[in-house]
């Protein structure tokens, strides 16, 4: 459990577009077997501290005819940014797909000040 003891809590969120694979014949849409994309994310506002991200699928395009199969996480969490990643494996074939996150934890405040 995070306790969060500033004064100021920071809330940010987006939206962003993965990848869009049945455009171009990306690897998605046409491959098989363990796959995996990334994307970089820069909060709005540095948090204090590495904040606690939550990530969904908030849209994706699947080929019916194969089994749905997906993974979405973050990795890589620091105060400035975080990675989205979405995973697939197997005979799954994904066209497109969005992730959304929420990032929340303590900001620093104008009466927060360093020592040394």
């Amino acid at each position: 459990m995070k306790e969060l003891s500033g004064r100021t809590i920071g809330i940010d969120d987006g939206d962003d577009v993965m990848f869009s694979d049945f455009e171009d014949d990306g690897e998605m849409w046409t491959g098989s077997g363990p796959r995996e994309r990334r994307r970089a994310v820069q909060f709005s506002r540095p948090f204090q501290a590495p904040p606690t991200v939550f990530v969904s699928l908030s849209m994706w395009d699947v080929d019916s005819a194969a089994n749905m199969r997906a993974d979405v996480s973050t990795d890589n969490v620091t105060p400035e940014g975080f990675e989205l990643v979405f995973r697939t494996w197997g005979d799954t074939r994904v066209a497109r797909a969005r992730m959304r996150w929420m990032a929340i934890g303590a900001l620093r405040s104008e009466d927060d000040w360093d020592l040394y």
